[in-house]
Formats: structure tokens, C-alpha cells, sequence
């Protein structure tokens, strides 16, 4: 398996298809009004960079660097196809998007999880992230964990 990352444009159909299981696997899990997804078309803004990982050119697993005032980076849309879970996928885009933001000069990455994403509070920890209040514009919420990590 020769899984690659790289930064490439969400306007593709495969990619697509990848954010609507992310969207639809996050639907599951926390009800609608508290579920803050940027569209494909949010994603391909100047202010978000986004990674794919692929395997063989089979688009697996995605994740962005979405940018705010005050030298503040987000991560966002961070998924992984359920077949290659625990292959450390997300830990590597992880990685690529606090390179660049630290490349860009970003003080500080944030994200907002699901209260019930324990795979997901694994990843963000293991890279040195800590539990947090309410993060940017996100309202203080039970369906809601904030992660921050000063770069």
C-alpha cells in the first residue's frame, strides 16, 4: 500500500464523494444543527488549503487547513475511509496541515470534534492538541469538544 498525501482541489467527483461519506458518517453521530461542514465549494476557497490521501489514486482520506484573522488556522474535514483506519492516515495529514500553517506563520491551529469522535480526540492529542472552551465562532455546545494547539 503506497498511500500518498497532497494538496489538492475538493472540485473533483471522487473528493466529493469522499465529503459526503464524511458528511454522512458525521450525521450518524450529531444532529444536524450542530454538524458545521463547509461544502466542497467552501473548501476550494483561497482561505482553505485541502489534503487528500490516496491510495493507488483511490482518494481515502482528507483533511484542510481552513485560515482565520489573527493567525489562527483550523483544521477541518478530517476523515478517513473505514477500511484503512488505523493506518495513522489522519495523524499524517494532521502533520501536513500544522507544517504548513508553522510554514505560513499561523500562531495557532483550532478545530471543533463531535462529542462522540473518540478515534478522532486520539489523533488531535497524539499531535500534541489539548482540550479547550469555544473556539472561533462555534457556540458552546453538549455535541461539541474544542481542540487547540499553540504553534
Amino acid at each position: 500500500m503506497a498511500i500518498e498525501i497532497a494538496i489538492e482541489t475538493p472540485l473533483q467527483e471522487d473528493v466529493r464523494g469522499l465529503v459526503n461519506e464524511l458528511n454522512e458518517t458525521l450525521l450518524e453521530l450529531t444532529p444536524p444543527e450542530h454538524c458545521y461542514h463547509l461544502t466542497v465549494e467552501q473548501m476550494a476557497g483561497e482561505d482553505t488549503t485541502v489534503f487528500i490521501a490516496r491510495d493507488n489514486g483511490l482518494a481515502i482520506g482528507c483533511g484542510a487547513l481552513k485560515r482565520h484573522d489573527g493567525a489562527i488556522g483550523e483544521v477541518k474535514r478530517m476523515y478517513t475511509r473505514p477500511s484503512y483506519r488505523g493506518l495513522k492516515i489522519g495523524a499524517r495529514i494532521v502533520e501536513r496541515v500544522e507544517a504548513l500553517a508553522r510554514n505560513e506563520g499561523l500562531k495557532r491551529l483550532v478545530l471543533e470534534t463531535g462529542d462522540r469522535h473518540p478515534a478522532a480526540w486520539t489523533v488531535y492529542e497524539r499531535a500534541g492538541f489539548s482540550r479547550c472552551g469555544p473556539v472561533l465562532d462555534y457556540p458552546d455546545s453538549e455535541w461539541s469538544v474544542f481542540y487547540e494547539k499553540s504553534l
